[in-house]
């Protein structure tokens, strides 16, 4: 053990620079004996379990010790502290990055200083996800703790093979982010990928947590697709684990991000794995056909009733028979973003207020703008079935660049009718099929073809069926059985 400071005071006197004398008032510098020795206690009030240092300092003070520990020496002092997480900064960087951590430092009259860890960080307790939600299974959820979190995954994968490996990121703000990952599951080279861009991440902090994160490592820019899976279930994170994905956890974010992911990753739900294969089969095809019609039912709908030589004489009542004085794409268009402001009203309204937003919404705007002539009966139906197929889609991020991607159709269609719509379409079709993130094709196993994954895709198969792990995830070993 080397000694960080020259003495006690030089300590004090570089806490003091540091922090200031009364300029922040959680910034705690303490002299007090333990052993009958002097030392000097550094933390910060409010990120440390107080009563962890009072029991601490109160059974470290008692005079009467058989071993004569009061005449030790600081370093001999320090190497027998009484407690199971110490540790040894090696610099004094170190550890003022411990303090702000929310660790205790202890520094002996001669300068030797260790840390010991009292984090009692402030937060919720885990409970059940609101937009993971499912009707069998666990209620605990990810918190802002990332202590919390890592153990939530450890609870469920008892295994010596799983890491968390802990990087500090950002300049200023020095944010803790751990790389979850099965050892012999994951793939070395995208871990050596990860690591080496989280190490050039220059940035002063990482204020938008996870969201920050995955601007930063996967360079998304204007990209409207989401590049990773956010997750806010232990139990979905772990599966993701043992199937040789790699899962990032930021410290003060209630969720961890999945990575690689491709399209269909963002189609699944845990609810499928809750019931029996053949009802989780059904609920994922309701869930991938409700995905598909979200994005074409509007404009489709659009071309068939401005088209009229288009449509069958089976479905010759599709299309207004009036279609009013307002142009059926603006009423589209105002609807459809209309619902949408909608929703971020309730997102942001009170919760006993949200409720009466919606009658007000639904019944009085609704209604009146149909009496008026504003819009068209057909077009609040087809709007509103169009909202909740978008909702049946669990990702956030996905259903939000689904209605972007609906607004084009949308568009293309008014401008060229059928050809604009089959162009757009097909102009979606490529860009999807161009995306690699962590050079992993976007649409797989669509795209390129693989018929068995394919097939897990479509069908929720039995867990007692041997299933290796995913091939994009180029696992050393795809077997999951030891």
């Amino acid at each position: 053990m080397n000694p960080l400071f020259a003495t006690k005071s030089e300590a004090e006197a570089w806490f003091v620079d540091k922090f200031g004398t009364g300029e922040t008032y959680d910034a705690v510098a303490r002299d007090l004996h333990l052993y009958e020795q002097p030392v000097l206690l550094l933390y910060i009030n409010g990120l440390v379990d107080g009563q962890t240092i009072t029991t601490l300092l109160t059974e470290m003070q008692e005079e009467e010790r058989g071993d004569t520990t009061s005449h030790y020496s600081g370093e001999k002092l320090l190497s027998y502290f009484p407690y199971h997480s110490v540790e040894q900064p090696n610099s004094r960087d170190d550890l003022l990055t411990s303090l702000l951590s929310g660790l205790a430092s202890f520094i002996t009259e001669e300068g030797f200083t260790i840390t010991i860890d009292v984090r009692n960080y402030p937060g919720r307790q885990p409970e059940e996800p609101d937009n993971e939600k499912v009707i069998r299974g666990s209620r605990d959820g990810f918190t802002e703790n990332i202590l919390q979190n890592t153990t939530l995954i450890r609870r469920r994968l008892r295994t010596e093979k799983l890491r968390f490996e802990m990087h500090k990121v950002s300049v200023i703000g020095k944010t803790d982010v751990a790389i979850a990952y099965m050892q012999g599951a994951a793939n070395e080279q995208m871990l050596d990928g990860l690591r080496k861009r989280l190490d050039e991440i220059q940035t002063d902090g990482l204020t938008m947590t996870d969201k920050s994160l995955e601007e930063f490592l996967f360079k998304q820019r204007f990209n409207p697709m989401p590049f990773v899976r956010y997750t806010e279930r232990p139990d979905i994170c772990a599966a993701h684990l043992l199937e040789g994905h790699i899962a990032l956890i930021v410290d003060t974010s209630p969720s961890a991000i999945l990575v690689p992911t491709t399209l269909f990753d963002h189609l699944q739900h845990a609810e499928e794995y809750r019931q029996a294969p053949f009802i989780g089969t059904f609920v994922r095809w309701l869930r991938l056909t409700g995905a598909l019609f979200s994005l074409l039912l509007l404009p489709f709908w659009y071309l068939l009733a401005t088209k009229t030589q288009y449509i069958p004489q089976f479905l010759h009542y599709i299309g207004p028979d009036d279609p009013g004085a307002v142009p059926l794409f603006v009423q589209l268009l105002l609807a459809d973003l209309g619902i949408e402001i909608l929703r971020m009203a309730a997102i942001h309204t009170p919760t006993p207020m949200t409720t009466a937003m919606g009658l007000v919404a639904a019944i009085v705007i609704g209604q009146v703008a149909i009496d008026v002539g504003l819009f068209t009966g057909e077009v609040v139906l087809y709007v509103a079935v169009s909202a909740i197929l978008t909702f049946a889609i669990p990702s956030y991020e996905l259903s939000i660049t689904t209605k972007l991607f609906r607004i084009a159709l949308l568009i293309a269609t008014a401008i060229a009718g059928a050809p604009g719509f089959f162009v757009m379409l097909a102009v979606l079709f490529y860009y999807l099929s161009s995306m690699k993130p962590l050079n992993v094709p976007y649409l797989w196993p669509a795209l390129p073809f693989f018929p068995k994954a394919m097939m897990r895709v479509i069908l929720r198969l039995p867990m007692t069926e041997d299933m290796p792990r995913p091939y994009i995830t180029h696992s050393p070993d795809r077997s999951r059985l030891p």
